[in-house]
């Protein structure tokens, strides 16, 4: 598009915006969670139930929105969820995403499902970056465990080399429903010639014994991972706080509160009411994220002042890449970085470090 819809102020706009243009098929797999039709959003009633507290007179004066990140600096405590196949929302897929991100200051985190390779998406961030002349950002790579280590370390290697900053080792989404075939043009580049895994299909599918639960991710394949590289690793999809505890006594450098988009399990925890469990279980120091049903500015400012260290948006970018591709995600991340400062401005914030729970009123 050579303009965006002049309609669109939110991320809630660029939703409906979107599924006027995705096929049906195409926009059903977006949106759908854990495939239990009429499922409460959970992670919506939470942030509703938050209610802020603005603090007047304080000094706004070089306010800012940075943050430093398992020793990476970041111009927001935003970043871009690992999102697959985005090549189903606009032809350039995970290119247009980088570049949008790289242009606008903002992290992305690859998913090893990616509709590119990681090696043209870490090129495009690189050519982005030159020709704005702005540093290179910290992207990180998604790591999903492969039924056969060598593989798996294979991508590590891969994205080692290719420049990322970080592994997410996502731990929530080996076991799951999956019944959407991929359209022609679309496939998990990453893993051209690497063995097919199955998926399960339909509700009523049996589990155990199939390749989904023997090769699911164990305790001790993330000790496994953690030997394997120098990065920076994070894990994610943990919710159980004793879980979080675990992981970051062996080895991990921060953990990913994350239900998968509401894809792995029905009757979970809103992201948002694990925060303070996990933060007790973990202490004070581990660097803890969010993902989970973010969509304004305000829902950010609320994760910031619950404990979280940053957050992780996901499906508003296949919204705005329907819609406007780069320069969607471009205009969306703005929305959010702006309702971010408008915020942190009415709470009395000029640094994202001085939210906390003295900014939410509980009655």
């Amino acid at each position: 598009m050579t303009a965006l819809p002049e309609d669109i102020h939110t991320l809630a706009d660029y939703e409906r915006h979107a599924a006027t243009r995705l096929p049906p098929a195409i926009w059903g797999h977006i949106q759908e969670g854990s495939g239990f039709h009429g499922a409460p959003d959970n992670d919506r009633i939470a942030l509703d139930r938050l209610r802020l507290l603005p603090r007047r007179l304080t000094d706004l004066r070089g306010g800012s929105t940075a943050i430093d990140l398992l020793g990476q600096h970041h111009a927001t405590p935003i970043l871009l969820a690992p999102v697959a196949y985005q090549q189903l929302a606009h032809p350039e897929g995970e290119l247009a995403t980088v570049r949008a991100a790289t242009a606008m200051g903002v992290a992305m985190v690859l998913s090893t499902l990616s509709s590119i390779t990681l090696e043209e998406v870490a090129h495009a961030a690189q050519d982005a970056a030159r020709q704005l002349a702005k540093p290179a950002l910290p992207h990180w790579f998604q790591l999903y465990a492969q039924p056969d280590r060598e593989a798996t370390l294979a991508l590590v290697r891969r994205a080692e080399d290719a420049g990322y900053q970080a592994i997410a080792f996502t731990v929530d989404a080996a076991v799951k429903r999956a019944g959407f075939p991929l359209p022609p043009g679309v496939e998990a580049a990453n893993l051209r010639g690497f063995p097919t895994q199955q998926q399960v299909t339909g509700h009523d599918a049996i589990l155990f014994g199939t390749p989904l639960t023997e090769h699911a991710p164990r305790w001790e394949d993330l000790a496994w991972l953690r030997e394997q590289t120098s990065l920076p690793l994070l894990v994610k999809g943990l919710a159980a706080p004793e879980d979080a505890r675990r992981a970051a006594e062996m080895g991990a450098e921060a953990v990913v509160i994350s239900h998968h988009g509401g894809r792995v399990l029905p009757g979970m925890p809103s992201a948002l009411e694990l925060i303070a469990p996990v933060r007790e279980a973990v202490g004070p120091a581990l660097p803890l994220l969010v993902d989970g049903g973010l969509r304004s500015g305000t829902d950010i400012a609320k994760a910031l002042a619950l404990g979280a260290q940053a957050v992780l948006v996901g499906r508003p970018q296949m919204h705005a890449l329907a819609v406007g591709g780069f320069t969607g995600v471009a205009h969306m991340l703005h929305i959010l970085r702006a309702e971010l400062e408008l915020a942190m401005a009415q709470l009395g914030c000029a640094q994202v470090s001085q939210l906390g729970e003295h900014h939410l009123f509980r009655p």
